[in-house]
């Protein structure tokens, strides 16, 4: 069995046998955060799961000639797509103009992260664009830790930093967000 950072790198090579070993693997962890993500949804949210990782997934298996530099590279990106479709469908039902039926995102389980109640996933992700203007490292941390599921080991390798920055501005990002999100709330 070869490493998942290998198929990564030979896929990205154009090795169609690497990809055939690579997608169950990263199949069941595209699903393993999804359920994550879809567990603050709604009872009867039309979005599922298994659409949610096959559209994400649908979006990576057409990028050609990506050079991956490992496990974490691909989770974070695959993470942001799985973040950009829940955007999508929450903007394109237009539930963040009426502030009702907002697609939920459990935020206070998340990853260390806690967030004001009813704090939907339209907010976080302005408020994610925000800090990433301000503080592209700690976007890029909260985004891989929540969305992408990576430890603090895990990020730091990815981004190449040590964990104590990781740590360092994670916890600035969190209080951020959190602040951020609450002000918003009261608008």
């Amino acid at each position: 069995m070869q490493d998942t950072t290998q198929l990564l790198v030979a896929w990205g090579k154009g090795d169609q046998q690497a990809f055939e070993c690579l997608t169950p693997r990263v199949q069941q962890e595209l699903h393993r955060v999804a359920m994550y993500y879809m567990a603050g949804e709604r009872r009867g949210h039309m979005l599922q799961a298994t659409a949610l990782v096959n559209e994400a997934y649908m979006k990576l298996i057409g990028w050609k000639g990506v050079e991956w530099t490992g496990k974490q590279h691909f989770f974070g990106v695959a993470a942001g797509l799985m973040r950009r479709v829940l955007v999508d469908y929450a903007r394109s039902g237009g539930r963040a103009k009426r502030g009702a039926n907002t697609a939920r995102v459990p935020l206070a389980d998340a990853g260390e992260l806690a967030f004001p109640a009813g704090a939907g996933v339209v907010a976080v992700d302005d408020a994610m664009k925000d800090l990433e203007r301000l503080a592209p490292r700690q976007s890029k941390i909260v985004e891989l830790r929540y969305f992408g599921g990576l430890s603090l080991e895990e990020i730091a390798a990815a981004i190449e930093v040590s964990v104590a920055t990781v740590r360092r501005d994670f916890s600035i990002a969190k209080a951020w967000l959190f602040r951020e999100l609450s002000r918003k709330s009261m608008v």
